[in-house]
């Protein structure tokens, strides 16, 4: 019969392997020996602030004298006991109390230092400036989909609460050229800039696009005369959230049966990522009634997109919800069309289907 080998219970860390919990036990002893001693005083026959103060005199060595004479072979011992326990407790609360701020301060220049070293061997990866409410959502996106990322924050708490999450994060602005190449801008393949400021959100474009020429950049974008100057300063995609915002409840009203087929399966949602890693995206735009595909058959779209993008699913006006159209499928003013498509080329060949301002998209 094998023997099986014995395994050594983990023991857990000493008292010595932690400065707070040093910190805590050395006050902790402190505490209980000054109201022993301050006891045993006035158990002695003096008054309860006289005791007080002798032990706070005896304890913290300050040496101004005895608040009474100590004469007597109980007050010496009393006195004694105060001096040797008292002080070697303090001396204790202090080691560790230099312990405790000397290794905080430590943990946080190595740990900052081994950030920078690890955002160092970043290649190909994203940056994201900014990490508010938007910022948090991008980055348990990309941190989702295994993606390598950095955040560049100019707030010290937002910029905590980054590395909190276990996410590389260099606290600096964003609009500062140094900061973006701290960051490796040079070696990155994509840049989203995200803060709540357009004018930062501008800035951040032009620089980023000076130092990168071959840079992927997204900009989020308030107000709708951003979206020009940011296209303007380098930026390769315009988010606008109002804009998004409105867009899925128009789609959402419009095409109720494609917006809960979408959006309530996990499944997929799980698609659509799959698709976004592969450079897909899907989308759902409106047959306006002007457009000039309307009247076409799905195979002739699809041949004007030049492989664009591809439909998978056409909504009638009337509800009715056609999946795995056939070629021959003629749309109709008003149809809901569901494409898969590429990115920037889908975008601009959606403009086929309905006028920008109608145009709904699916993120």
């Amino acid at each position: 019969m094998r023997s099986q080998p014995v395994r050594q219970a983990a023991h857990p860390p000493g008292l010595l392997g932690s400065p707070l919990r040093n910190l805590a036990l050395g006050v902790g002893f402190t505490f209980v020996v000054m109201m022993v001693a301050t006891y045993a005083y006035w158990w002695a026959g003096w008054s309860f602030s006289d005791s007080l103060y002798m032990v706070i005199m005896t304890v913290y060595t300050v040496g101004y004298g005895e608040v009474h004479s100590v004469e007597s072979p109980l007050l010496r011992g009393i006195t004694i006991g105060t001096i040797v326990f008292g002080c070697t407790g303090m001396i204790f609360v202090t080691g560790a109390l230099v312990q405790f701020i000397t290794l905080s301060q430590l943990n946080q220049v190595f740990g900052l230092k081994r950030m920078n070293t690890q955002i160092d061997k970043l290649n190909r990866h994203v940056i994201v400036c900014g990490f508010g409410r938007i910022g948090v959502i991008l980055a348990q996106g990309l941190k989702a989909g295994g993606a390598s990322f950095v955040v560049l924050e100019q707030d010290e708490a937002h910029a905590e609460h980054a590395r909190s999450l276990g996410y590389l994060c260099f606290q600096g602005d964003a609009t500062d050229e140094n900061a973006l190449q701290a960051v490796g801008v040079l070696r990155a393949r994509t840049l989203a800039t995200v803060l709540s400021n357009d004018a930062a959100n501008v800035f951040i474009t032009l620089s980023a696009r000076s130092l990168n020429p071959e840079l992927e950049i997204i900009a989020r974008g308030e107000l709708p005369s951003t979206e020009n100057k940011l296209i303007q300063a380098g930026a390769n995609r315009v988010v606008l959230l109002t804009h998004i915002g409105a867009e899925r409840i128009a789609e959402m009203i419009m095409y109720q049966e494609t917006a809960r087929f979408i959006r309530g399966s996990e499944r997929m949602r799980d698609f659509e990522r799959v698709l976004n890693s592969l450079g897909l995206e899907l989308e759902v735009v409106a047959a306006a009634p002007e457009s000039p595909i309307v009247g076409q058959t799905i195979d002739a779209v699809e041949q004007n997109a030049n492989g664009a993008f591809f439909i998978v699913q056409v909504n009638r006006r009337d509800g009715e919800a056609i999946t795995r159209p056939e070629g021959t499928t003629k749309i109709q003013p008003g149809d809901g069309i569901v494409i898969v498509g590429r990115g920037a080329k889908a975008r601009a060949m959606s403009g086929l289907f309905t006028p920008r301002a109608f145009r709904l998209s699916v993120r």
